[in-house]
């Protein structure tokens, strides 16, 4: 199957919304977006569930509601300022 690169942003949240007072970003290969959150949720120990799709953008709530992510399929153009992330 083939592998994408997805680019994930996991940030804080208040009052349910993105708050962005701390953010880390993380590179996923895998061949889906729910694969490249099944890996972020294994390697962060994290429970995550869908919430919404805007657009070309996923959000994933984690199950306490303190944190949220956005995936989207990497894009060069676009993400290229974050070459040196982690890499899941």
């Amino acid at each position: 199957m083939k592998q994408n690169l997805y680019f994930v942003e996991i940030t804080n949240t208040c009052g349910g919304e993105a708050n962005y007072s701390w953010v880390t970003r993380h590179c996923v290969t895998a061949s889906s977006v729910r694969g490249a959150m099944w890996k972020v949720t294994r390697d962060s120990g994290i429970s995550w569930h869908c919430v919404g799709d805007y657009g070309d953008t996923m959000r994933y709530d984690s199950k306490l509601g303190a944190t949220c992510a956005f995936i989207t399929e990497w894009d060069n153009e676009v993400h290229s300022q974050y070459l040196r992330i982690n890499k899941i």
